[in-house]
């Protein structure tokens, strides 16, 4: 709590830099923010019902993730979780438990923080709900700069039993491959889980596909 404070005030004595075009604007400027691609449909994933992305994984929303992940950027965090939550605004059912894919142990120790956990309670605030753990991760690489068949298989999760009878909205920044949902959906159902929906922040295109306009597909991640 303190740490966001300090982060808005810092925003407002010293804005940073719109990534866009270089202009005053923390943590994006409202002319490029207006002009982000929506994100493209994506495949089905299995065990993944409903989900949605707000942004195309290019340009402006790439650099945004990245002040995120790998530079901690609270602003940034707030600002995304915002996009996000107005999305789900057309989620077709209810979900009454929001939880996060935990991040390596590598990446968490090299930057101190687990940022999807940052991601998931600032969408569970703008939410007016309460982020829950529902998923811990056995030891193995991360997924950023794996090949895209070792992505699809996605990390080993397991879900805790508070999973069972509830429909699960599982927050994550970016989906390629769709692996590390379809990962999360099978732990999160073993376990009971009455749904499982998703929303990321952004979602990359397929090769040789430009964005659309649609920013989600029923079942696909």
């Amino acid at each position: 709590m303190f740490r966001d404070l300090a982060d808005d005030l810092l925003a407002v004595l010293l804005p940073g830099r719109c990534p866009g075009c270089g202009a005053r604007g923390e943590p994006v400027c409202d002319a490029c923010a207006a002009a982000l691609p929506e994100a493209p449909p994506g495949r089905a994933v299995p065990g993944v019902s409903w989900s949605v992305a707000a942004f195309a994984y290019e340009g402006v929303a790439r650099e945004l993730v990245a002040r995120v992940k790998y530079r901690n950027e609270r602003v940034a965090v707030r600002w995304l979780a915002r996009q996000l939550a107005a999305r789900l605004a057309i989620c077709p059912a209810p979900f009454d438990a929001i939880t996060w894919v935990p991040g390596s142990a590598q990446r968490c120790a090299a930057r101190g923080v687990d940022h999807g956990a940052l991601l998931a309670r600032a969408v569970a605030r703008e939410c007016g709900a309460t982020p829950t753990r529902l998923l811990r991760r056995e030891p193995g690489p991360p997924q950023t700069g794996r090949l895209a068949v070792d992505r699809r298989a996605g990390p080993v999760l397991y879900a805790t039993a508070h999973a069972a009878g509830r429909v699960v909205l599982v927050v994550d920044d970016v989906v390629t491959t769709g692996g590390t949902l379809a990962a999360a959906a099978r732990a999160l159902r073993a376990q009971g889980a009455r749904d499982v929906i998703a929303a990321t922040v952004a979602r990359t295109p397929r090769p040789g596909c430009g964005s659309r306009p649609a920013a989600y597909t029923p079942g696909a991640v």
